[in-house]
C-alpha cells in the first residue's frame, strides 16, 4: 500500500483512480488561447495528414482561430439570412444565401457547390421584355446599337 501511495495509485479502486479525465490544474490549449475549436484534434489531423514533416506547436492554434472565425461570420450571415426570410431554422439554403451575397466569402468559397441550397435567384436584363417610350418609339437597347 505504500508502495502504491508513493507511485499515485489508488489501491482501493484497483490500481485506477476514481476521477476520470483531466488532472484538476490541466487546461486545454483551445481553453488557452479562448477559442471554441479543438486546437489539439486539429494539431493531431496536421500531423496525421503527412502535410509537412514536421508541425509547429502555433499552427494548429492560428488553424483554429482562422476555422472559428470564419465559421462565425458563415453563420452570423445565415442567421440574418434566415431571419430575413422569416425563419428560425438556418438551413443550407440559408448558408449559400450568406455566403453568395457577401463579396470576400464568395471569392473564397466560389466553387463550392452546398446541397440542396439551389442557387440565387438572377434573371438576366436581356430577357425583360423592352420599355416604351411615351411617344410610341420603341427605347433602343444595348443590343440594338451596332
Amino acid at each position: 500500500s505504500d508502495v502504491y501511495k508513493r507511485q499515485g495509485i489508488n489501491a482501493e479502486y484497483g490500481g485506477k483512480s476514481p476521477v476520470k479525465g483531466r488532472k484538476t490544474g490541466d487546461k486545454s490549449r483551445s481553453f488557452k488561447a479562448g477559442l471554441t475549436f479543438p486546437v489539439g484534434r486539429l494539431h493531431r489531423h496536421l500531423k496525421e495528414g503527412q502535410f509537412a514533416k514536421r508541425v509547429g506547436i502555433g499552427a494548429p492554434v492560428y488553424l483554429a482561430a482562422v476555422l472559428e472565425y470564419l465559421t462565425a461570420e458563415i453563420l452570423e450571415l445565415a442567421g440574418n439570412a434566415a431571419r430575413d426570410n422569416r425563419r428560425i431554422r438556418i438551413v443550407p439554403r440559408h448558408i449559400m444565401l450568406a455566403i453568395r451575397n457577401d463579396e470576400e466569402l464568395n471569392k473564397l468559397l466560389g466553387a463550392v457547390t452546398i446541397s440542396s441550397a439551389g442557387v440565387i435567384p438572377n434573371i438576366h436584363q436581356d430577357l425583360f421584355p423592352e420599355k416604351k417610350k411615351e411617344d410610341g418609339e420603341e427605347e433602343v437597347g444595348e443590343s440594338q446599337v451596332l
